[in-house]
């Protein structure tokens, strides 16, 4: 099954006393599900197209596109590979894969609510944090720990 446009990140990053909120879209990507269940997978996305959705807008974002964060001029992308998915039942899933962003690549595991799961369509969604620093996101602020939404759609 293909990722659709409908697919996106939505983030959380903290600031001084306050926090900036945004979305990165899905450039491609591919889910596997074998008699209704996720079993693998794979999704770019798109760091160049990054968005605020906060006042900051544009000034923010482009301060997250350069060298002090993202870099996209050198790493417009990054990468989820599922390796493995662990289900407690039809919805709730541990999904353990790969996230590759800014040359870095380091295991990533999270819990996945599957909402829909069948050779028709896929959507699933899973809320949790990843340390950006682990990236080399060296950017100081009050907190490392950048809040992440996946919305994953599929058909």
């Amino acid at each position: 099954l293909n990722v659709t446009e409908k697919s996106r990140i939505d983030w959380i990053g903290s600031k001084a006393g306050d926090f900036h909120t945004g979305s990165f879209s899905l450039k491609s990507g591919q889910v596997q599900v074998d008699n209704g269940k996720l079993t693998g997978g794979a999704f770019v996305i798109d760091l160049a197209n990054l968005k605020v959705t906060d006042g900051a807008g544009d000034r923010l974002a482009g301060h997250l596109k350069s060298a002090d964060f993202f870099d996209v001029a050198k790493f417009a992308e990054a990468t989820y590979t599922i390796n493995s998915v662990n289900c407690t039942n039809d919805t709730n899933c541990e999904i353990n894969g790969t996230l590759s962003l800014k040359g870095a690549s380091i295991p990533v595991k999270f819990n996945a609510n599957i909402r829909s799961a069948s050779e028709k369509g896929f959507f699933g969604q899973a809320y949790f944090s990843v340390d950006r620093t682990t990236f080399g996101v060296l950017y100081k602020g009050p907190s490392n720990d950048v809040q992440l939404a996946i919305h994953l759609f599929a058909k």
